[in-house]
């Protein structure tokens, strides 16, 4: 016997008298991807009626097997869509998602309830799982209205993202908050997700979009005491930050002034409309400053007669601010140094 023939002979005795159990098999299906199933455990699961495999799902859900659970409900909404169990099956499908830490893709699969199964009576508490999710993206800081309601959807546990949700098309924080208002405009939660356009278009520092989102919130809202202050008084804020990004702009200062001054009158018992005269006033010393600043420009350049507008500017924006003062006295050498009065 040759030494190869020898070696071949030891591989085939170890191979027999040392066998090894084969890896659970990576099986493909439509609708649900790779998944490695155990040995005698494929199929075994299945079940030929939609009642059947969704009673399979919920209770796998139940008992917090989220793997066996999100297979399930994956298999009942893939062969038997238009069955009457197939909307809680994709309910449980986003719920599977979430439990797991994959928002995106539980935000999704909730999107896909509502549009495929409008009439679901898991409705509601569907739009307030969507905002709970938007709410996390956003941040605390920033989130507008949350309620007791609102906080029961919001415990979820965190795993590792799979390569699927990191090639997964996310949505933007504006996009989910967009698709809530879409889903229940006059919902319990359809105001709260408006506002949070705002708050996300701030968040960005995009503030003539976050005035357009809180405009659209006190239009919509208008019959909504608390969400019309609120709209008005924010639409303020946004006009507000935008002013101080916009030098020498002062129609946005304007347009600042005149929400306060809308909230002001409209809200008088709020607490805020002590805030909202403060802020009045600031934005008319700026005003006035920067008015002033444009007729220093102006005065620099030998230009007399436009440095003595803007210095009138300064002066009628906000009569008591050290810049009217100033404006006042440069008026005043101006004319004597041209040999006029006014």
């Amino acid at each position: 016997m040759t030494r190869w023939s020898v070696r071949l002979f030891l591989v085939v005795v170890c191979v027999m008298a040392f066998p090894y159990r084969s890896p659970a098999p990576l099986i493909y299906r439509p609708g649900e991807g790779w998944v490695y199933e155990k040995p005698g455990e494929v199929g075994s699961w299945q079940r030929t009626r939609a009642k059947d495999q969704l009673e399979v799902a919920q209770q796998a859900f139940d008992t917090k097997d989220i793997t066996l659970a999100m297979k399930a409900s994956q298999r009942t909404v893939r062969v038997w869509p238009l069955s009457d169990y197939a909307p809680q099956a994709q309910y449980l499908v986003g719920r599977c998602y979430e439990a797991q830490g994959f928002e995106q893709k539980a935000f999704k699969h909730y999107q896909e309830l509502l549009q495929k199964y409008p009439k679901t009576d898991k409705y509601e508490e569907v739009l307030k799982r969507q905002l709970a999710i938007a709410h996390r993206k956003l941040g605390v800081e920033y989130v507008y209205g949350v309620t007791g309601a609102v906080e029961q959807a919001t415990s979820t546990s965190f795993t590792f993202p799979s390569f699927s949700t990191i090639f997964f098309k996310r949505l933007s924080t504006v996009e989910m908050y967009e698709n809530i208002v879409k889903n229940g405009p006059y919902s319990e939660v359809g105001p709260i997700a408006q506002m949070n356009i705002g708050a996300a278009h701030e968040k960005k520092k995009d503030y003539p979009d976050a005035v357009k989102a809180y405009q659209r919130a006190a239009d919509r809202y208008a019959d909504r005491p608390d969400i019309l202050g609120d709209a008005t008084f924010k639409t303020g804020i946004a006009y507000n930050k935008q002013a101080r990004t916009a030098e020498y702009d002062q129609t946005i200062a304007s347009k600042a002034i005149e929400t306060f001054s809308d909230f002001s009158t409209l809200h008088p018992d709020d607490k805020r409309a002590p805030d909202a005269l403060k802020r009045i006033e600031s934005l008319r010393t700026e005003q006035s400053r920067g008015a002033f600043e444009t007729a220093k420009f102006y005065e620099k350049r030998n230009k007399p007669l436009a440095a003595k507008i803007y210095y009138n500017e300064a002066l009628n924006k906000d009569p008591g601010s050290v810049y009217a003062e100033i404006a006042r006295l440069r008026i005043e050498d101006l004319n004597r140094r041209s040999g006029t009065n006014q």
